[in-house]
């Protein structure tokens, strides 16, 4: 299909009226959905169906929500401007009823969707097309979030890869994807007389402070994106490869929140900067081709965390390597809120995470290094952190950052190595060699030298008196020592191999039961802060249209003034640590039943230099022991059972 059929119209079938279900493509601008349904010559009916509890912990934080709600108001207009009728928005604990109930009450004869690959997407979307078949209504699901479908990208034996360098290879061999389709030149409006909506509230009073400050940073809407993908493009990218580890300046793209909620076409990028990498390489610009391949890397990476999650589910949950379930995670709320606020005492993990707290962002390298310092150094369950990320980032991405905390910990078959601690004041040197990014963030250090801005104690106490740094007072000291933190993290690791060996000797014998394997116990429960309270409406077989106010019982997320977050008292917690409270989140199957072919021999990530030390027939048994099938459903769950 060629940009310009997108935008044609005409030649459809009389009487037809299609609701276009939008979710993670807010955008008018290769949508082919949208498209698909402006093609009919139709009416069409743009619907959004709010249904977050339907996430169960992964409710989303303040500042997603800021994000969403300032992108469905710029969609609305959008396609009020090209002639549709209102964007339809209802509120529901059930996205399935109240989406039935819609194409109901409009007498759709088509609903339209662009697919999303995450297993409650899959789960959701099948509901959705078999209910709605039964009642002869067409449905059908477009590609609007990959440059290709996972299924389409397999190894040379048919099956799915399990380390990013082969799959992205593989990818960039693969005929180009398809050109990104324009605009439709008009939507025809749907009647909306017997159609009710309902207002949607995404903040509530105490909120809307913070929020206000993040509108002076961010524009969201699909043609914003678009504005900053161009600025990116004819600005940071010839210089991306120099720059991008670069945290005190602004050297990435900041595309990454239009790139979730899909107002910017992924399609679209690639086409873009494989047009500016071949302008630079027929220029001779290395530097602009190397920066080129470099960002298109980052964006394989986005395309493989939902490459991952569509063939391994349990991804999001559990580690990949099955090895890693018998890891002894260190389960301390302590450590996590001192973590979490910013307190550490080493410089640049605390101002990666006061910058991610005031603004709901931080650089992807810094990222990579208070993640490190949460899982190898405090030795606290990757999924806190990925939680905490999700409730506090602009770009928050469960399958993103599911990869990301993964590939930390250690997880995946080309995983950073667990057993390497990353020393903070190192990456100090590396990503802020001024200190600017740590003297913007903890003004309590700005008068400190650059020369003991990342290691302060073990500055000289003239020094620390100079620049009005008092550890242990205005600034803390170290909360872990590096080295004792290493003998007991090589204590854990030595501790999980035994117990690995255990379970693999009780297998061998027949004597599976009481030996610490971990495979189908749930995992460690998220601290009680971060456990989202959220009123959960039954889902009801008739839907009343009444506003709906996302009912929060705790205190939200806050951009704090620059003083106060710096006197917030390390308070001890007497929380409960154990798992007392039961899931309530539905079990989840894939739709598909593939198996995992290991790769035989040891292999070396051609993008991180990690050697990857599993041989074979371990992995092979690593991945095998993390699938799933589908039996079918018992008393309304799903019942899965590991292949």
């Amino acid at each position: 299909m060629t940009a310009s059929q997108s935008s044609m119209s005409g030649g459809g079938e009389p009487g037809v009226r299609t609701v276009v279900w939008f979710r993670r493509d807010l955008r008018v601008e290769d949508n082919p959905a949208l498209a698909a349904a402006a093609r009919t010559a139709g009416e069409v009916v743009p619907a959004y169906v709010w249904s977050p509890e339907e996430d169960g912990p992964y409710y989303p934080g303040r500042v997603s929500r800021w994000w969403l709600s300032q992108s469905l108001k710029h969609l609305d207009a959008s396609l009020r401007r090209l002639g549709a009728c209102r964007l339809v928005t209802r509120r529901s604990s059930d996205a399935v009823v109240a989406l039935i109930d819609l194409v109901r009450s409009t007498g759709a004869t088509h609903l339209f969707f662009n697919r999303l690959y995450d297993p409650l997407s899959l789960v959701r979307d099948h509901r959705v097309k078999e209910q709605l078949s039964a009642e002869g209504i067409t449905v059908q699901s477009f590609n609007a979030d990959l440059l290709y479908e996972p299924w389409e990208v397999l190894d040379d034996d048919g099956f799915p890869f399990t380390m990013f360098a082969p799959f992205w290879n593989r990818c960039l061999c693969m005929p180009d994807p398809a050109a990104p389709l324009l605009p439709p030149k008009r939507i025809n409006s749907g009647d909306l007389s017997r159609c009710p909506w309902d207002e949607l509230i995404f903040e509530d009073e105490s909120e809307k402070g913070s929020n206000a400050l993040l509108a002076r940073a961010w524009s969201p809407g699909w043609q914003n994106a678009d504005k900053a993908l161009t600025a990116f493009l004819d600005g940071p990218l010839v210089d991306y490869s120099a720059n991008h580890k670069k945290a005190d300046s602004a050297s990435t793209s900041l595309l990454s929140p239009y790139l979730h909620f899909g107002e910017l076409s992924v399609r679209k990028v690639f086409h873009q900067v494989r047009m500016k990498q071949l302008m630079w390489s027929n220029d001779g610009d290395r530097a602009g081709e190397e920066s080129c391949t470099l960002f298109l890397r980052a964006i394989g990476l986005r395309e493989y965390s939902r490459y991952l999650t569509f063939n391994h589910p349990c991804s999001l949950e559990k580690p990949l390597l099955s090895h890693l379930r018998f890891f002894p995670w260190v389960v301390d709320e302590v450590h996590f809120k001192v973590w979490r606020q910013g307190r550490t005492g080493y410089p640049l993990v605390d101002a990666g995470m006061r910058e991610l707290w005031a603004t709901g962002w931080v650089h992807d390298r810094i990222r990579v290094v208070v993640s490190s310092f949460f899982v190898k150094v405090l030795q606290l369950p990757w999924r806190w952190g990925m939680k905490y990320f999700w409730d506090t980032l602009l770009d928050a991405d469960l399958e993103s950052d599911a990869l990301g905390w993964q590939y930390i910990s250690g997880s995946l078959p080309d995983g950073r190595e667990l057993d390497r601690i990353d020393n903070p004041q190192f990456e100090g040197y590396k990503f802020d060699p001024h200190g600017e990014y740590v003297r913007r963030w903890l003004p309590e250090l700005a008068r400190l030298p650059t020369e003991w801005i990342h290691h302060p104690w073990d500055a000289p106490e003239s020094v620390l008196q100079a620049a009005g740094v008092e550890l242990g007072s205005n600034y803390p000291r170290p909360i872990v020592e590096l080295d004792a933190a290493n003998s007991r993290l090589q204590g854990a690791l030595s501790e999980m191999w035994e117990l690995e060996a255990a379970s693999c000797a009780a297998i061998e014998n027949g004597m599976e039961e009481g030996l610490g394997d971990s495979t189908d116990e749930p995992p460690i429960d998220f601290p009680q802060e971060l456990r989202m309270e959220v009123d959960r409406q039954p889902a009801q077989p008739a839907i009343i249209h009444t506003p709906v106010v996302a009912g929060w019982r705790r205190e939200d997320q806050r951009v704090p003034s620059m003083t106060s977050s710096l006197i917030r008292a390390e308070t001890e917690l007497t929380a409960d640590f154990g798992n007392t409270s039961e899931d309530s989140r539905p079990e989840v199957p894939s739709n598909i039943h593939l198996q995992a072919r290991a790769e035989r021999e040891e292999t070396v990530d051609g993008a991180t230099g990690n050697t990857v030390r599993v041989n074979g027939n371990q992995q092979q048994q690593n991945l095998q022991n993390n699938m799933h099938r589908v039996l079918g459903q018992q008393d309304g769950k799903w019942i899965i059972s590991a292949v």
